[in-house]
């Protein structure tokens, strides 16, 4: 179970990293409203980070 937990964590560190490179401060922001709106179970928050990440992505597109 630790090796599971440890490799999820990995990902997502470099998620992460993937998208302040490509999207910058603002995609950083938008990723962490969006998992922390998952955590908390929040759709507010949550969707306000999904919504900014869509507009990100289909900018760059």
């Amino acid at each position: 179970m630790p090796l599971i937990a440890l490799v999820a964590a990995a990902l997502a560190i470099g998620f992460e990293q993937l998208i302040q490179w490509k999207y910058g401060p603002l995609g950083i922001i938008a990723f962490v409203a969006l998992s922390v709106g998952l955590k908390a179970r929040n759709t507010a928050i949550s969707g306000l980070g999904a919504v900014i990440l869509v507009m990100l992505l289909a900018q760059s597109g």
